[in-house]
């Protein structure tokens, strides 16, 4: 690990808001990589034509934290379990 130079910045830290957010913005630009006409939620895109999507990063605001999520499950749910072992092909006649 390389030494961080002097007078580098640490990132701010957010300050936590128990504020509900505002509804998500509908923003429109180009495709980066084809030049489709794209919309995003907040400047967040992915083009359907090529497959293209910009980092979460650019977006205009932070991305809600999962406890901010209205419809997000309450409680803890176990993952569905694949039947073991597998089942075998039938063979061929």
């Amino acid at each position: 690990m390389t030494p961080r130079p002097h007078g580098a910045h640490l990132p701010e830290e957010r300050t936590e808001s128990t504020a509900p957010l505002s509804p998500p913005e509908l923003t429109e630009a180009e495709c980066r990589r084809c030049g489709t006409y794209i919309a995003g939620l907040d400047g967040r895109y992915a083009c359907g034509v090529c497959g293209w999507v910009n980092d979460h990063s650019e977006g205009h605001r932070r991305l809600p934290r999962a406890d901010e999520d209205p419809d997000r499950p309450k409680g803890r749910r176990r993952p569905k379990q694949l039947p073991w072992p597998p089942a075998e092909p039938a063979p061929r006649p």
